[in-house]
């Protein structure tokens, strides 16, 4: 589907979208089509209680009048409450609108709104239309022109539309990487092993990024015994996929570190999951998944950051070799693990995933995702991700970005109270801490492996990772690709020269 911006026209074909204010007060583009139609708009939006709200669509088809097949009034809710969010939410619902009908191009004409910056509110107009069009249709081979749109063009009005271009170019490559993330997350599990994913990120190598993948005997020369140990069961080798972007002035600045959960199976191993439970744990990479998204999503706008991801590929099975509930392992930090649940797994793979972050590139910050714990469900449902840090700078910027990306996070406590129950009888640590504050005391144990002081944040995603109810309107998909734009824009927003 071709995107392009252009200055406010008469449209003489296609599907004309347009908006209104609460009120309702028609923008520039409705008025001009409510005066051709003769007044038969404003009566369409009498007639259907329509009354601006965002949300809000009023249709109609072949209106008396006008030129254009289809035209359709979305609500905008008030003007001084319109942000890049709504503007987003607004394209997409409008789009969705569109698909099954038979037109090949639309207009879609906000031009008017008072106190929007003409060039980037096309461009968010744009970045949600764009995130509206995905889907995952790989492996079906039926149905799939009902599936589809029948647009091939959309032009966005605007004021100023050069300006449009550039700030859609970074949107767009944002876009790129929450698809490239959602794709990781839907692929079924007997195709996307820990193998498969190294090899898909090595690909992203044309962009620039420098891709380094580590297998076990690499792995077991550099003391990853937590990580190694999830995915010993497993007759696929597990795999450490380390990306790179140089995009700094500054050649030498310490860059910022990104590390992710990739259990691209979650049986449970031997602590096994019901089978319920195990129904969608080919999604237990998303932490992964949203790491190698963000990097792609940098090194494709060229950030002017220096950054690094880091993921830790296994798949937990149960077999005869595999760890069993009250071995202990030790982690490359030195540290030793009481495993009394297998199914606590994720965290084992990012205590040397983590480590070997900090150790290796010495980043200014890190901040680490992963699909952790069902208990965070229990504790913000699939509305927020959870936060835990310790850094209040840290914590705010995270804040901040995902407020402004539409992928928001709640922050969680974090102390020594927590943190007690997860000492061991004959070992470090154990890798649970009991019935109660489950996610809370996932995240102290995630504590225990970050470097002295270093700027540290976890966001634990299993809420929001992937969406088993009614989809939202940016998320067309089971996958979201949670985590790619709020990282980028807290990079964007903080650690860019």
């Amino acid at each position: 589907m071709q995107f392009t911006f252009a200055a406010a026209a008469a449209v003489e074909s296609g599907a004309l979208v347009v908006g209104a204010t609460e009120g309702p007060e028609l923008l520039p583009a409705a008025a001009r089509a409510d005066r051709s139609s003769r007044g038969a708009v404003e009566r369409a939006l009498k007639a259907s209680r329509f009354t601006g709200k965002p949300g809000q669509i009023v249709e109609i088809l072949a209106p008396a009048g006008l030129k254009v097949s289809r035209l359709i009034v979305v609500g905008l809710g008030k003007a001084a409450d319109f942000d890049a969010a709504t503007a987003e939410t607004v394209a997409a619902t409008a789009l969705g609108r569109l698909k099954g009908g038979t037109e090949t191009e639309a207009t879609l004409d906000l031009t008017g709104l008072k106190g929007a910056k003409g060039g980037d509110l096309a461009a968010h107009l744009a970045l949600g239309a764009k995130l509206k069009t995905y889907a995952f249709d790989t492996y079906r081979t039926k149905d799939l022109d009902d599936r589809g749109f029948a647009l091939k063009k959309i032009t966005f009005a605007t004021g100023d539309a050069a300006a449009a271009r550039r700030a859609y170019a970074r949107l767009l490559a944002v876009a790129d990487g929450v698809f490239f993330a959602r794709d990781l997350v839907n692929e079924p599990p007997n195709v996307l092993s820990p193998v498969e994913f190294a090899r898909r990120a090595k690909g992203l190598a044309k962009l620039g990024l420098k891709v380094t993948v580590l297998g076990e005997a690499q792995m077991k020369r550099l003391g990853m015994g937590a990580l190694l140990g999830v995915g010993q069961g497993s007759e696929r080798e597990s795999q450490l996929v380390v990306l790179e972007w140089h995009g700094s002035r500054r050649k030498t600045a310490a860059p910022v570190a990104f590390v992710g959960k990739g259990v691209c199976f979650d049986s449970g191993g031997l602590s096994l999951k019901s089978g319920a439970g195990m129904m969608g744990m080919k999604g237990d990479m998303g932490g992964a998944a949203a790491v190698i998204g963000t990097l792609r999503a940098l090194a494709a706008r060229k950030a002017k950051v220096n950054a690094v991801g880091v993921i830790g590929l296994v798949e937990n099975m149960p077999d005869g070799k595999a760890q069993r509930p009250d071995d202990v392992v030790s982690s490359m930090s030195g540290q030793t693990i009481e495993v009394l649940n297998t199914d606590a797994e994720g965290r084992l793979v990012l205590a040397d995933a983590l480590w070997y972050a900090q150790t290796k590139f010495k980043p200014c910050a890190v901040v680490d995702l992963a699909t952790l714990t069902g208990a965070i469900l229990i504790a913000l449902g699939s509305e927020h991700a959870g936060l835990f840090s310790n850094n209040d700078a840290l914590s705010e910027q995270l804040t901040m970005a995902g407020k402004a990306a539409g992928e928001p996070v709640w922050r969680m406590p974090l102390g020594k109270g927590y943190d007690k129950l997860l000492k061991s009888k004959i070992a470090d640590m154990k890798n649970i801490g009991g019935q109660h504050a489950g996610s809370i005391t996932a995240a102290q144990f995630l504590q225990r492996f970050v470097v002295e002081k270093t700027p540290w944040a976890h966001l634990d995603i299993a809420g929001v990772a992937w969406q088993d109810g009614e989809q939202k309107p940016l998320i067309p998909s089971w996958s979201t690709g949670w985590g790619v734009r709020i990282l980028d824009r807290l990079v964007a927003d903080n650690y860019e020269d």
